[in-house]
């Protein structure tokens, strides 16, 4: 029988760990009432960034109908081809790209998959944070030298901290920066939040939150920087020189949201200098990389090739709980979790 609704499932990602595996498609097609037809694309698609990549032939002839879309953000040709489509859910946290024109000027309701990646990124952050609190980035630069050498551990060169002794900034207060918050929480460090909104209330894992006109006032006494924000006109260049320039040489800032979010150049310009501890980031401003980037040489410099969400064992069950609950309250006509402010740009 033929549905009266079309959803359209276009997750088979180049990334192996990317893609929806066998058994969430089973899910899928078994929650699915009988008024539903489920269209699942079998062409490939790209599943890095946010959206915006050109689509395949199948997915346009598919979605010409459809009601509902999932899939790796939503690219502007799909969505001009899309003559009855009322919801699209991506399987990215982010969602500039899919803020076009159309998009903004329409009706259609966007949900993203911000916090399902929140765990696994927060891990990340705690990891690259040890890594400089502990003086790791010395030791690995001693063993590849094969040097015994206790001095930069036992001398005040490169303090060797707890992460009690450290109070941390987190600028983004959602699921990221609450799970980066509760993780560094229970090592004893406090974490300050920074959100749109702080009236919202406190999320768990933080000792308090601030405004965004506020940062300033935060900065100085930040062992921790962490940048877990969506990058919007508002927090676009957020963290700039004279910001860094706040903040105590022994902090530590990490990126793990968009590479606009901070002056890169700015940055290696500091770590080279010492005015700052060390960096983690797994984001920047172009990617990949570029290999003229003074930060590939800074020993400073943790960097990850936009990984830090990689979880293929953990992330499609949680994805996949977001969307099946939302799909529920879409056919109930309920409000849906991790809903889109398109004009806010999250």
């Amino acid at each position: 029988m033929t549905g009266q609704h079309r959803l359209v499932v276009d997750l088979v990602a180049t990334s192996r760990n990317w893609a929806l595996p066998a058994d969430g498609a089973t899910r899928i097609k078994s929650a699915a009432p009988d008024d539903w037809d489920v269209v699942f694309a079998t062409s490939p698609t790209q599943s890095h960034g946010d959206g915006g990549h050109p689509p395949t032939p199948e997915a346009l002839g598919a979605i010409a109908s459809a009601e509902v879309y999932f899939g790796f953000g939503l690219a502007r040709e799909l969505f001009l081809a899309a003559s009855s489509l009322q919801w699209v859910h991506s399987a990215s946290a982010g969602v500039s790209s899919l803020l076009f024109p159309e998009m903004l000027a329409s009706d259609v309701a966007v949900t993203n998959s911000a916090g399902v990646m929140g765990e696994t990124i927060a891990d990340q952050v705690l990891a690259g944070v040890l890594y400089f609190v502990r003086n790791l980035d010395v030791a690995t630069a001693q063993q590849r030298r094969g040097e015994w050498n206790k001095t930069p551990f036992i001398e005040d060169l490169v303090p060797v901290r707890e992460l009690s002794e450290c109070r941390a900034l987190i600028v983004g207060a959602g699921g990221i920066g609450s799970a980066v918050a509760r993780r560094l929480n229970a090592f004893g460090c406090p974490s300050v939040g920074v959100r749109r909104r702080p009236e919202a209330g406190l999320p768990e894992g933080f000792e308090r939150v601030i405004s965004l006109d506020l940062i300033d006032t935060a900065l100085p006494t930040a062992d921790i920087v962490v940048l877990a924000t969506p990058l919007t006109p508002l927090t676009r260049g957020l963290l700039n020189g004279a910001r860094m320039d706040c903040l105590p040489p022994s902090a530590i800032v990490v990126n793990v949201a968009r590479g606009g979010l901070l002056d890169e150049a700015a940055l290696a310009e500091r770590l080279q200098a010492g005015r700052l501890r060390g960096a983690v980031l797994d984001v920047f401003q172009r990617e990949p990389l570029p290999e003229t980037s003074p930060l590939w040489n800074l020993p400073n410099a943790l960097i990850t090739p936009h990984v830090s969400a990689v979880s293929p064992r953990m992330f499609w069950k949680r994805e996949l709980d977001l969307f099946l609950d939302n799909w529920v309250r879409y056919r109930d006509g309920r409000p849906l979790r991790n809903h889109v402010d398109k004009q806010a740009g999250y």
